[in-house]
């Protein structure tokens, strides 16, 4: 198990049975990234991987 596995898995917990909008999410990772400039590059990797991943499906 990675490091980052506990905060998922926290995440999973807490949260697991809420429906959000990618709206909310998108939000919640601009505010993240505005308190924390440093994940900046990690950050948008994981958003542009998100947008993303259907693509891969379709080659």
């Amino acid at each position: 198990m990675y490091y980052t596995d506990r905060g998922i898995e926290e995440l999973e917990n807490r949260r697991g049975d809420e429906e959000i909008s990618f709206t909310w999410l998108s939000e919640q990772l601009r505010v993240f990234t505005d308190l924390n400039p440093e994940f900046e590059t990690s950050v948008d990797r994981l958003a542009t991987w998100l947008a993303r991943s259907d693509d891969e499906d379709e080659e």
